[in-house]
């Protein structure tokens, strides 16, 4: 199937396009045990300490990525917005994490922490994405973790409002906080504009290979957030 290319006279954007291939995906994440028991507070603290330590690993990757996905922008107005959102995520969304692992709310950490298969899997995948193919193709793959993140975090707010009301100080209360706001929600809309723009100039086969990133990325998202309570850990060595 030919994916369309945007245009003022196509009704459906492509990133609509996108989304609606990968339902199936984003339904298996609504429904995962993880997102249920974050949003109601019965979520084992041991279970969000460990990905929260993910995640903050995760940041570090992914801030990166978009740092190469800026350099190869087509316009200074696309470069600035992945610059600036490879800065956020290596400082403000990383220092999040940090207080809320040393703020006193979670167990500590049993021991060193290292990347989960999960996690390891899904930095080197949009790494390697965004640094040897092209540019639209890795708009692409970054798009999810943001757009799946705030959808979630949307959710997760509904869910959580009888929690977090009655316990502000609730351990899960600064992260659904912080990815349900209004800026992380604004910095979706201009990631998708992004890509939509790059799917308009992009070829048919670069169409292609920008739904099957994105669609690669989902797998991860849905990976990643699994894990937590569903841990696969490495190998013996």
């Amino acid at each position: 199937m030919t994916l369309p290319a945007c245009s003022s006279m196509t009704t459906t954007r492509f990133t609509d396009t996108l989304w609606d291939r990968t339902g199936t995906l984003r339904a298996a994440i609504d429904d995962l045990e993880f997102l249920r028991r974050l949003g109601d507070g019965t979520l084992p603290l041991d279970a969000f300490r460990f990905y929260i330590e993910q995640d903050t690993l995760y940041l570090a990757g992914y801030a990166k990525a978009l740092a190469l996905l800026s350099a190869k922008s087509p316009n200074p107005g696309a470069g600035a917005f992945w610059a600036t959102s490879a800065a956020t995520a290596a400082t403000e969304e990383a220092v999040l994490h940090r207080n809320l692992l040393t703020g006193g709310l979670l167990p500590p950490a049993p021991g060193p922490v290292t990347h989960s298969p999960a996690c390891l899997g899904y930095v080197s995948y949009l790494t390697a994405t965004v640094a040897t193919e092209p540019y639209p193709v890795g708009a692409a793959a970054v798009l999810p973790c943001f757009w799946i993140y705030a959808e979630v975090a949307r959710d997760l707010a509904e869910r959580a409002s009888d929690v977090l009301s009655a316990d502000p100080a609730h351990p899960y209360a600064q992260w659904v906080s912080a990815y349900d706001d209004e800026a992380f929600q604004d910095s979706v809309v201009a990631a998708r504009e992004l890509v939509d723009a790059a799917g308009a100039a992009a070829t048919d086969s670069e169409r292609e290979a920008m739904a099957e990133a994105f669609t690669i990325a989902t797998r991860y998202e849905l990976m990643f957030w699994a894990d937590a309570l569903a841990t696969q850990p490495w190998p013996a060595s």
